[in-house]
C-alpha cells in the first residue's frame, strides 16, 4: 500500500493529531519521524515514531512554529514529505514554499492556495468574485483603530472582530456596544499576534442564531475535486467547537448538494490540492461563506466514519501525485457520527485550562462504533504550553439517535484522574433535550449558562459515598491499625462509628457484617462491594454502581459515569482552602503576563480590569476584587507566572477610612 513516491514522513506536530497521522502512515508502510519540544520529550507521539528529533524549548514559538528547525530535521532524517497536522505551521504559506524549495513534499495544498485563503480578507474577495454569498463586513487592509470603529458603525452592532489569519476562536471578539470596540480590538490583535504572528483583523455583522455547517472537499493535481459530505459544528463555546457531527441534521438534499457544489467551486477557484474544509454560516435555507481551512480539520474523523474514507491516506497519496480514488457519484454516506473534544479544563471555574499528571486513565474500547483519537496515556504530563485538548471521542451508528446514545454511554466510560476535564459538560450537552432534537444554533451553549455545568445531586452523593467506601476499604486492607480495631471511647456492644476525614464534607461510617453504613448529614447509605485495581463495584441501598477510583497522596478521585469527583483527606498539615479565598488577583492558571491595564497609583473600582495573562493560546483578564488603589504589579509584562501567584495588589481604601 506504499505511496508511489513517498517513503519517509515527518509529522510537524504533536499530541493526538501526530499519533493519528502516524497510525495511517505506518499502515501505508512509511517510516515516521517525530519532532518534540522540551515539554514533549516523553510524549506518546515521540514513543510511537520510528525516529524522533528534539527541536527546542517548550513554547511553540521556539519549537513547533520554527520552520527552519522542522526543515533541518527533514533534511537530517531524509524525510521526503512533511505532514503539518492542524495548527502550528499547517496554514503557513512560507513553510509550504520552503518545503517545495527543498524538494520535500508538503502534505497539503499549494502555497498559493494557502495564501489566498490564509487571509480572510483576500478569501472574501475571491468568494465575492465567484458569487458566493458573504456576510456584510469590512475585509480591507486599512487597520487604523478609528477607521475600523467607523466601519463598525456602518455595519451596525453587534460586530464580530476576527483575526484575518486566525482560527479556532483565537483573535475573535463580539462587540455589542461602540464604547467597547477599541478594547476588544486591542485584545483580538494581541491574541492574533501571539497565535498567528499577524494582527490584521476583519469586521463582520454578527449574525444571530446561525448554524455552523462545513463541507469537506478533496482535490488532486489532475483537475479532480469532490466533496465528502458536510459536518455540523454549531455546538461551540467561545467560538471553539465542542461537539461535531456528520452529516449535518435537518438539511434538505437540495441544500446539501448546493453547499457541497459551492465548496467545490471554492476549491477550484484557488487551484486547490488535498484536504480542505469550506465553512458556512447556515441561516434557515440561506448559507454564507465564512472561511476555508486549508488543512485537515480537528473534526475530520466524523467524515471518515460516515464515508469509510481514510482522509490521511488520501492526503499522502495525493501529495505523492496520485489521482483521487473516487468520483463524486461514488461517495456515499452511511449512518451518523459524533465527535466530542475532551479538554483538560475546569467547567466549574469558567473552563480555565488545567495542567498536571494523568494519574489514571480508563477509556471505552475501540470498536466499529467507538473510536478514540488521543496522544496521552496514564502517567503523562499535560503541560500549560499547548492547547488543552487531550482526546477526541468519536462514535458511529446507523441513525443520529443511535449514535447520540453511543456518545452518551462512551462519555460515561471515559475516566481520567489528575486534573479536571470537560467530560461532564459534554455529557450534559449530549443528553440535552434540545440537542437530541437536532443541531441548535452556535449560541446554544452561551444561552444555557450554568445549566450545562450543573451536577445532579444524586450522582454527587453516590460519588462521595464511593470515595468513602474506597477509603475505608484501603484502611482494612492496609497493614496499619484499622480504626475498627481501635475501640477505646466506644460504648460496650455498640458498633464503632468512624469519621471519614474528607475536608469540607461530613461523613461517618459504621462497620457491618457485609460492608458499611455510611452517614452524610441526614442521609444513610448501606454499602457493600469491592475495590480491585481501581475498579469499584458496589451496591448502595440495594442499587449496583460501578466506578473507578484513584488515590494520589491525600486526594481520592472518583470517576462515576461522566462525573469526576476529587476529595481531599485531612491530615495534620492540612490548611483550609478558605484561607486563600480573599487573595486578590491571583493567577488562575500557569501562564504569561501579557499586559498591565492600569497605571500604578490609580484609584479603581471593584470589577475593573487590572491585568491580562495568556495561557494555552487564550487571554484571561483579572479584575479588581474590591474598590481601592493599585499599589503594585508583582510581575512584569512577559514574565511567566504559576497558578496561584499574586499578580497585583489593590489596597482597600475603605479600610483606611474606617480606621
Amino acid at each position: 500500500m506504499n505511496s508511489a513516491k513517498l517513503q519517509k514522513i515527518l509529522i510537524a506536530n504533536r499530541g493526538e493529531i501526530a499519533c493519528r497521522i502516524m497510525r495511517t502512515a505506518k499502515q501505508m508502510g512509511l517510516t515516521t519521524v517525530a519532532v518534540y519540544s522540551d515539554a514533549d520529550k516523553y510524549a506518546q507521539h515521540v514513543k510511537m515514531a520510528d525516529e524522533a528529533y528534539h527541536i527546542g524549548p517548550a513554547p511553540s514559538k521556539d519549537s513547533y512554529l520554527v520552520a527552519a528547525k522542522i526543515l533541518q530535521v527533514a533534511k537530517d532524517s531524509g524525510a521526503d514529505c512533511i505532514h503539518p497536522g492542524y495548527g502550528f505551521l499547517s496554514e503557513n504559506c512560507e513553510f509550504a514554499k520552503a518545503c517545495e524549495a527543498n524538494n520535500i513534499a508538503f502534505i497539503g495544498p499549494p502555497a498559493s492556495s494557502i495564501e489566498a485563503m490564509g487571509s480572510k480578507t483576500r478569501a472574501k474577495e475571491i468568494m465575492a468574485a465567484a458569487n458566493v454569498p458573504l456576510v456584510p463586513g469590512y475585509y480591507g487592509a486599512q487597520q487604523d483603530p478609528a477607521f475600523l470603529q467607523s466601519e463598525a458603525e456602518k455595519i451596525g452592532y453587534p460586530v464580530l472582530i476576527k483575526a484575518a489569519y486566525g482560527g479556532g476562536g483565537k483573535g475573535m471578539r463580539v462587540v455589542n456596544h461602540a464604547k467597547d470596540f477599541i478594547s476588544a480590538l486591542e485584545g483580538a490583535q494581541r491574541e492574533a499576534i501571539a497565535g498567528f504572528g499577524n494582527d490584521l483583523v476583519l469586521l463582520e455583522r454578527y449574525v444571530d442564531q446561525p448554524r455552523h455547517v462545513e463541507v469537506q472537499v478533496f482535490a488532486d493535481n489532475h483537475g479532480n475535486c469532490v466533496y465528502l459530505g458536510d459536518r455540523d459544528c454549531s455546538l461551540q463555546r467561545r467560538h471553539q467547537k465542542v461537539i461535531e457531527e456528520a452529516p449535518a441534521p435537518g438539511l434538505s438534499e437540495q441544500l446539501r448538494k448546493a453547499m457541497g457544489e459551492a465548496a467545490v467551486r471554492c476549491a477550484l477557484a484557488i487551484n486547490y490540492r488535498g484536504a480542505g474544509t469550506v465553512e458556512f454560516l447556515l441561516c434557515g435555507e440561506e448559507f454564507f461563506f465564512m472561511e476555508m481551512n486549508t488543512r485537515l480539520q480537528v473534526e475530520h474523523p466524523v467524515t471518515e466514519m460516515v464515508t469509510g474514507v481514510d482522509l490521511v491516506s488520501w492526503q499522502i497519496n495525493i501529495a505523492g501525485g496520485e489521482a483521487l480514488p473516487l468520483a463524486q457519484q461514488d461517495i456515499q454516506l452511511q449512518g451518523h457520527s459524533f465527535e466530542a473534544r475532551i479538554y483538560a479544563e475546569d467547567p466549574a471555574n469558567d473552563f480555565i485550562p488545567c495542567s498536571g499528571t494523568i494519574e489514571a486513565l480508563y477509556t471505552p474500547h475501540n470498536s466499529e462504533f467507538v473510536r478514540i483519537d488521543t496522544g496521552i496515556a496514564a502517567g503523562d504530563e499535560i503541560s500549560p504550553f499547548y492547547d488543552p485538548m487531550i482526546a477526541k471521542l468519536i462514535v458511529h451508528d446507523d441513525s443520529r439517535e443511535q449514535a447520540l446514545s453511543r456518545l452518551q454511554h462512551a462519555l460515561e466510560q471515559f475516566h481520567l484522574a489528575g486534573f479536571s476535564t470537560n467530560i461532564g459538560f459534554l455529557h450534559n450537552l449530549a443528553t440535552h433535550a434540545t440537542f437530541k432534537q437536532g443541531a441548535p444554533s452556535t449560541h446554544f451553549i452561551a444561552e444555557q449558562g450554568d445549566a450545562l455545568v450543573s451536577i445532579a445531586q444524586s450522582q454527587q452523593h453516590i460519588s462521595q459515598v464511593i470515595a468513602a467506601f474506597a477509603y475505608l476499604e484501603s484502611l482494612t486492607s492496609s497493614n496499619s491499625a484499622s480504626p475498627w480495631q481501635q475501640l477505646s471511647g466506644f460504648a460496650l456492644n455498640a458498633a464503632p462509628t468512624v469519621k471519614v476525614p474528607f475536608t469540607d464534607l461530613t461523613l461517618s461510617a459504621v462497620k457491618t457484617p457485609l460492608g458499611y453504613t455510611i452517614y452524610q448529614d441526614q442521609l444513610k447509605f448501606t454499602v457493600e462491594g469491592t475495590v480491585n485495581n481501581g475498579l469499584c463495584n458496589v451496591v448502595i441501598n440495594g442499587e449496583k454502581h460501578t466506578a473507578h477510583v484513584c488515590r494520589s497522596g491525600n486526594d481520592i478521585t472518583v470517576m462515576y459515569k461522566a462525573l469526576q469527583t476529587r476529595l481531599e483527606l485531612i491530615d495534620k498539615h492540612y490548611i483550609s482552602d478558605h484561607q486563600s479565598d480573599a487573595l486578590p488577583l491571583a493567577a488562575p492558571l500557569n501562564g504569561t503576563v501579557v499586559k498591565h491595564l492600569v497605571e500604578l497609583g490609580s484609584t479603581i473600582s471593584k470589577g475593573d480590569a487590572v491585568v491580562i495573562i495568556e495561557a494555552m493560546k487564550m487571554e484571561y483578564t483579572l479584575n479588581a476584587p474590591h474598590d481601592g488603589v493599585l499599589t503594585s504589579y508583582c510581575f512584569a509584562e512577559g514574565e511567566l507566572v504559576s497558578h496561584g501567584a499574586l499578580l497585583a495588589i489593590v489596597e482597600d481604601t475603605t479600610l483606611d477610612e474606617g480606621a
